[in-house]
C-alpha cells in the first residue's frame, strides 16, 4: 500500500501548473461524492490525501493558494449545482444568470479552500503535522462559513455520517463540525503513510481508531438496555403532515390558487391510514397558501372546516407586518388557526436567503429575487419559542434556517420540539433537497429534540431526538404522513449545552498541535 501511495505521490509531484489545478479541481468535486444521497465515503481519502500532496509540494504560499481555490471551487460547485435549478423556474427571467450563478459558488466560496491551503502551506513540516493543520483549518473555517456574510453551512463534511445513525450520535457531543474535524483528519492522514518512521502510522492509526469510538459512543447510545432509548410519544398529540408536490412554476399563478388550495385540502381531510387515529394537528409546508390568507376571510372559513376541533391548522403563508402609514413590509411566516379560523399564533423568518428573499445591497445592485412576488421579505426577530395549543412548545424554522448549528433555538427557552416548514420544489430531483433533509436530521442528533418537517415536494418526516427518520415521504411524491411526535431527551447532549465553542475549540488546538509538531521536524522537500 505504502509503494502504491508512493508512486501517485511522485505523479502528483510531476505535475504541470495547471495539471495540479486541474486535479485539484476533480479531487475537490470528488470530496462531494461522500454526501449525502450517495455517501461515497472512502472517496474523502484520495480527496484530502490527493489535496494535502498537491499542497505540500506547491513551491510557493500563492501557488498553494491557487491550488486550494481550484479545489474548493470543486467542492463547492459540485455540493451547490442544483441552486441554479431555481433560476430555470422563470427561465425567460433569470436563466441568463445560471453561468454566473454557478461560477460564482464555485470560486466564490471556493476562497475558503484557498484560505485553507495557504495556512497549511504556511506552517513548516511533514505531511504529518500538516495533516492535523489541514484538519484544524478546514474544520475552523467550516464554523466561519456558517455565520460570515449571513452564513452557508452547506455540506460540512461531518454530514456525511448521516448514513449511519450510530455514527451520527456524535453530533450531540461535538456537534457536526467535531465530526468534521475527525473525518478530515481520518481522510488526510493517508497522505502521510508515504513517510518514514512510525510517526504516520500511528497518526492514520489513531485517528481511525478516533471514527471506531465514535461509532462504539453511537451503538451504546441506541442500545436498550445500556443507554435507555426512549420511544414515548407526546400524548394526545396526532399529526398529519401535508405534501402537495405541486410544482414551483404552478404555486404562484393565480388562476391555479383554488386548485391548489383544494388539492391541499383533500390530503387534510382524507380519512385516516390502516385506521389509525385521527389527526388532532394538520400541519402544511412553507408558503403552502401563497397568498395574504390571514386577511381573506373565506379561505380562513375553508381552513378552518378542516381543522380537527381543539386542534390547529399550522400553515406557511407571506404575511403582512407593515404598521399603518409605513411603507408596505411582508414576512415569510408560519401561521396557526383553530377550528374557528382564528389565528392564535405566528412566526416570521428570521434568516433569509440571499437573492432568495431579498436583495443585498439592493440600492446599488440593479437586480430583482428570483422568487415570485414584488420585493423582498422583512425578517423576524430571530430564534423563539412558540406556545401552539394542544403541543409542547416548539421552536418555528422556516426553509433554510434548520441548516445553522446551534442557532435554530432559544437559549433563553428550551423548546421540546423542531418544526421545519419547507419547499424545495425549487430544485427538482437533484442532491439538494437530500442535503437540506441532512442538515435538519442533524440539528436534531445535535439538539436532542425531535424534528418534524412538512416539505412542498418532499422530504418530509418526522424524526426523533436522536435523527432516527420515524415517517417520512419521499421527494416528489404527493401524500399525507400521519404519525405521533417522539418526546425530546431529558438532558441534551455536551453539544446543545455548550454549541460550537467545543468543535472551535478542538479546532484550534488540533491546529496549534500540527504547528507544534511541524517545527519539532524538518519540512517535506519542496519542488
Amino acid at each position: 500500500m505504502v509503494r502504491g501511495l508512493s508512486r501517485v505521490h511522485t505523479w502528483v509531484r510531476g505535475l504541470g501548473r495547471w495539471q495540479a489545478r486541474a486535479l485539484a479541481f476533480v479531487l475537490g468535486a470528488l470530496a462531494v461524492l461522500a454526501m449525502p444521497p450517495t455517501y461515497q465515503i472512502y472517496l474523502l481519502i484520495p480527496a484530502f490525501s490527493g489535496f494535502l500532496w498537491l499542497i505540500g509540494n506547491a513551491s510557493s504560499r500563492w501557488r498553494a493558494f491557487v491550488l486550494g481555490w481550484w479545489f474548493g471551487a470543486g467542492f463547492f460547485g459540485a455540493s451547490l449545482y442544483w441552486v441554479s435549478f431555481a433560476l430555470l423556474v422563470e427561465a425567460d427571467k433569470f436563466a441568463w444568470l445560471i453561468p454566473i450563478s454557478m461560477f460564482g459558488f464555485a470560486f466564490g466560496l471556493g476562497l475558503f479552500g484557498a484560505v485553507n491551503a495557504w495556512v497549511v502551506q504556511v506552517i513548516p513540516g511533514t505531511f504529518s503535522a500538516k495533516a492535523l493543520v489541514l484538519a484544524g483549518s478546514w474544520t475552523l473555517l467550516e464554523w466561519v462559513r456558517s455565520w460570515i456574510f449571513t452564513g452557508l453551512p452547506w455540506n460540512p463534511v461531518g454530514s456525511v455520517w448521516a448514513v449511519s445513525a450510530e455514527m451520527m450520535q456524535g453530533a450531540a457531543y461535538v456537534g457536526v463540525f467535531g465530526q468534521s474535524l475527525l473525518t478530515v483528519l481520518v481522510a488526510a492522514s493517508f497522505a502521510a503513510l508515504i513517510e518514514p518512521g512510525r510517526s504516520a502510522r500511528l497518526l492514520t492509526g489513531f485517528s481511525l481508531l478516533g471514527l471506531v469510538f465514535m461509532w462504539g459512543v453511537g451503538e451504546q447510545r441506541l442500545a436498550p438496555g445500556l443507554i435507555p432509548v426512549s420511544t414515548a410519544v407526546v400524548p394526545d398529540v396526532r399529526l398529519r403532515l401535508i405534501q402537495p408536490n405541486i410544482s414551483q412554476r404552478e404555486k404562484w399563478k393565480p388562476e391555479l390558487r383554488e386548485r391548489n388550495m383544494f388539492a391541499q385540502i383533500d390530503l387534510a381531510t382524507a380519512p385516516p391510514k390502516n385506521g389509525g387515529p385521527p389527526p388532532t394537528h394538520i400541519i402544511w409546508a412553507e408558503t403552502a397558501a401563497p397568498f395574504f390568507i390571514e386577511n381573506q376571510a373565506q379561505w380562513r372559513k375553508v381552513v378552518a372546516s378542516t381543522t380537527p376541533p381543539g386542534g390547529l391548522t399550522i400553515l406557511g403563508a407571506p404575511r403582512a407586518v407593515s404598521a399603518q402609514g409605513e411603507p408596505f413590509k411582508v414576512a415569510n411566516s408560519l401561521l396557526a388557526f383553530d377550528s374557528d379560523g382564528a389565528l392564535t399564533a405566528h412566526y416570521d423568518k428570521f434568516h433569509l436567503v440571499p437573492f432568495g428573499e431579498y436583495v443585498p445591497f439592493a440600492d446599488w445592485l440593479p437586480l430583482d429575487k428570483i422568487t415570485q412576488g414584488q420585493g423582498g421579505f422583512t425578517p423576524g426577530a430571530g430564534p423563539r419559542t412558540l406556545m401552539l395549543k394542544g403541543l409542547p412548545p416548539v421552536a418555528p424554522l422556516i426553509c433554510y434556517e434548520v441548516i445553522f448549528p446551534h442557532a435554530i433555538t432559544d437559549p433563553l427557552q428550551r423548546p421540546q420540539w423542531i418544526l421545519n416548514l419547507t419547499n424545495d420544489a425549487w430544485y427538482g430531483k437533484t442532491a439538494g433537497p437530500h442535503q437540506h433533509f441532512v442538515s435538519a436530521r442533524l440539528r436534531a442528533v445535535e439538539e436532542g429534540l425531535p424534528l418534524v418537517r412538512v416539505a412542498f415536494t418532499g422530504i418530509s418526516a418526522i424524526v426523533d431526538a436522536y435523527g432516527r427518520v420515524r415517517e417520512s415521504l419521499p421527494l416528489s411524491e404527493k401524500g399525507f404522513i400521519d404519525g405521533d411526535l417522539p418526546v425530546a431527551l431529558d438532558h441534551p447532549g455536551l453539544y446543545a449545552q455548550l454549541g460550537n465553542g467545543l468543535p472551535v475549540g478542538l479546532s484550534i488546538a488540533m491546529l496549534l498541535g500540527g504547528i507544534f509538531v511541524g517545527r519539532r521536524r524538518p519540512a517535506q522537500k519542496r519542488v
